[in-house]
């Protein structure tokens, strides 16, 4: 793929939040993965975010509000796309910085290190949303094809070929062709 190491990261990392609550097409509307300090700590945790992380129960409620409007990006065309990145941008102040720090060599970061969670959340996101539109790229960013689900997908393979998200669509589907190929060669 085309994109910088912390592109890559900032744009799974972005799918992945968004992917922690059900969309609005979901099987279950219900579904919230990120309802606590402690599932934004992991969260945090897992996609290894700089700067200090969440501390405060506070910190949850502005890390939810971000996901819609990331949500958003999969669904824009590129018009808003740009529009949204440029409001995120604007609204955390971003000043992009080179930085070099823990196993990353040098990349850009654009928030201060100690600017709240959410808002360095969103601008890593944003960042990463640049380059992809720089690219004329938006069409890495696709919707799970998995029966009934609506998670968001980024798409970094070589061939454009990824289709479903992380939660076992792929293997549903290949299980629900394997059984239509079987039940077609017991009618014939």
């Amino acid at each position: 793929m085309a994109f910088t190491h912390d592109t890559d990261v900032a744009l799974q990392s972005a799918a992945a939040l968004v992917n922690t609550q059900a969309g609005p097409e979901s099987a279950d509307p219900t579904r919230d993965d990120l309802r606590s300090l402690d599932d934004l700590r992991a969260f945090w945790n897992e996609w290894e975010y700089s700067g200090p992380p969440p501390t405060a129960p506070a910190d949850v409620a502005p890390v939810q509000a971000l996901r819609p409007r990331l949500r958003e990006l999969w669904h824009a065309d590129e018009a808003r796309v740009v529009e949204i990145v440029n409001d995120l941008l604007a609204e955390s102040q971003a000043l992009p910085q080179l930085v070099k720090h823990d196993q990353w060599d040098y990349h850009l970061h654009a928030t201060r290190s100690d600017a709240p969670v959410s808002q360095r959340m969103a601008v890593e996101a944003a960042m990463a949303l640049v380059d992809v539109v720089r690219a004329g790229e938006l069409s890495r960013l696709r919707i799970c094809a998995g029966e009934d689900c609506d998670n968001v997908v980024v798409d970094l393979s070589r061939n454009r070929s990824r289709r479903f998200c992380d939660h076992g669509c792929g293997n549903k589907a290949n299980v629900a062709a394997y059984r239509a190929r079987q039940g077609q060669a017991d009618r014939d």
